[in-house]
């Protein structure tokens, strides 16, 4: 699975073949098939590398610094696999990596006072806003716009900082779990009328 990790990270999830982890390994093609069963299977298998260098550390306190360092981790572990985003934001989750984070995760909310039914909803949130910023590691950053015809207004793309990505996804972060402190703070108000 790391040969094939290393085989992604290096070509892009499209060179991915287990003729080319074999010549890797120095083995032949069909030698593979005595260890995994399929492609899907070496899927599997890198996502759950991947998925095991994120963490959340159900020790950090409060609930908000512990989402914030597991976004910052989960972020990290994307960016240090990019080739690999499509095919880790596209697959259900089965990695008992992943299961455990979860499991953090919602154990970290409950004690912050999260109600059951708002646990799933809060993680998956974090997930679809990290699996989005994530899609964007590796994009040229010089924009292709045509040379005429911009409609106006368009200054703030045009005069980006060259790192808008990171500002986004500082912006989006704090909003997030600043939204998530406010409707905690709601819903608690709530219990207490």
């Amino acid at each position: 699975m790391r040969a094939a990790l290393a085989l992604v990270d290096e070509e892009g999830a499209e060179a991915l073949s287990t003729t080319r982890i074999a010549a890797r390994l120095g083995v032949r093609g069909p030698s593979l098939y005595n260890y995994v069963a399929s492609r899907e299977e070496i899927v599997d298998g890198i996502c759950d590398l991947i998925v095991a260098e994120m963490e959340l550390d159900p020790g950090i306190r409060p609930w908000t610094a512990a989402l914030d360092s597991w976004a910052r981790s989960y972020r990290a572990a994307f960016a240090a696999h990019p080739h690999m985003v499509p095919l880790l934001v596209t697959r259900p989750t089965q990695s008992l990596a992943a299961l455990r984070g979860y499991a953090n995760a919602f154990a970290v909310l409950r004690e912050a006072g999260w109600p059951q039914e708002h646990l799933v909803p809060i993680v998956q949130c974090v997930e679809y806003f990290l699996a989005g910023a994530a899609l964007d590691f590796g994009l040229p950053r010089a924009a292709s716009l045509p040379a005429t015809g911009l409609p106006p207004g368009l200054e703030p793309l045009l005069n980006a900082p060259s790192d808008f990505s990171e500002l986004a996804f500082e912006t989006g972060l704090s909003t997030l779990i600043s939204g998530f402190e406010q409707t905690l703070s709601s819903l608690q108000a709530d219990r207490q009328t």
